[in-house]
């Protein structure tokens, strides 16, 4: 193993854990808060590169304290699910000036999609100011599902056709993914809603989905689309698009509303407490398969609407560490 630099490790969050301190430096992580989606990735991480956890000291916390720590020099490597290009990302360059992406091998991202929902994903050079070369990593994808009781065809038609044809009046910089080309990502696994797949076949698309079974949908104009917290990225991105909405479709009002995102929104769309959520797709492919989170009853109301955005796994270290790869926590 390489012999990291020294830490000072006390006072950089709440819940750093040690292991096995003494002998030879091991490099700090920060793989999430307890029991968040982040944790399990990394967790994918480790075991794809055999990286047992006496190898490294953990950090658990959320994205932004962990980067905190890096730029003090406290933690090593962060690893966190982002929109792409991640403003925390370019502050921790500003602020430090030595920012750098890890890239994964094909062996890791191979074992990667065996095992998990997350898909090979190329951060393209020069998607960040201090990146000059292509980062391979895995992603996962935010996607937009509809609550097939209260969602008719024509309706789901049109939220398709205008988060698309008027992706450019959407000021939020993950709407740049919102883009025909990308509209289908994420979908694999799950009912498809017959207005979105009308729209999208219109568009030349072949979308091989099935079709989800609409209900007895009832006339309303008030709908609420479910986001995630006020501090992340669903909930501006997701009032731009209710925005959109509103703006072209009259009589019918869309309100996005805070939430804890995924779980909560595919769970309010299975109570009809919720019409519209945003979601990663790994959980939705669970709730239609009754997995998981889900293991109690699969969610049988829900249908994919589309693609917003890709949430990237980014693992992040400075040049100080002198760590290359997350083969280097092997030797």
């Amino acid at each position: 193993m390489k012999n990291f630099p020294s830490k000072a490790l006390y006072g950089v969050g709440a819940t750093l854990l040690l292991a096995g301190c003494g002998g030879e430096s091991k490099p700090n992580i920060a793989i999430g808060p307890p029991a968040s989606t982040t944790q399990s990735v990394s967790q994918l991480l480790f075991d794809a590169y055999g990286i047992g956890s006496d190898k490294y000291n953990t950090y658990q916390e959320g994205f932004g304290a962990a980067l905190d720590g890096v730029q003090d020099g406290n933690i090593d490597i962060s690893i966190g699910i982002l929109g792409l290009p991640s403003g925390s990302i370019e502050n921790l360059q500003a602020s430090s000036g030595d920012a750098r992406l890890i890239s994964l091998s094909d062996d890791a991202i191979d074992y990667i999609e065996e095992n998990s929902a997350y898909k090979r994903f190329t951060i393209p050079a020069n998607s960040y100011a201090f990146q000059s070369e292509d980062v391979n990593t895995i992603t996962a994808y935010a996607i937009l599902v509809g609550n097939t009781n209260t969602i008719d065809e024509e309706l789901g038609y049109e939220l398709a056709r205008l988060m698309h044809e008027h992706a450019e009046e959407n000021t939020h910089s993950q709407s740049a993914f919102i883009t025909l080309e990308n509209a289908l990502n994420g979908s694999e696994g799950l009912p498809i809603h017959p207005g979105a797949k009308k729209y999208y076949e219109e568009q030349g698309l072949t979308v091989n989905n099935p079709v989800a079974e609409l209900g007895e949908t009832e006339a309303k104009e008030e709908f609420i689309l479910g986001t995630g917290s006020q501090g992340g990225t669903y909930y501006p991105l997701g009032g731009e698009m209710a925005t959109i909405w509103n703006r072209y479709l009259e009589n019918y009002n869309f309100t996005n509303i805070e939430t804890g995102a995924s779980i909560e929104n595919l769970v309010s769309i299975r109570d009809n407490g919720m019409d519209l959520g945003m979601t990663v797709h790994a959980p939705a492919q669970d709730a239609v398969a009754g997995r998981g989170e889900f293991e109690s009853g699969a969610i049988d109301n829900v249908a994919f609407i589309g693609h917003i955005y890709p949430e990237v796994i980014q693992i992040v270290t400075r040049e100080r560490s002198n760590i290359d790869s997350l083969s280097d926590l092997t030797d």
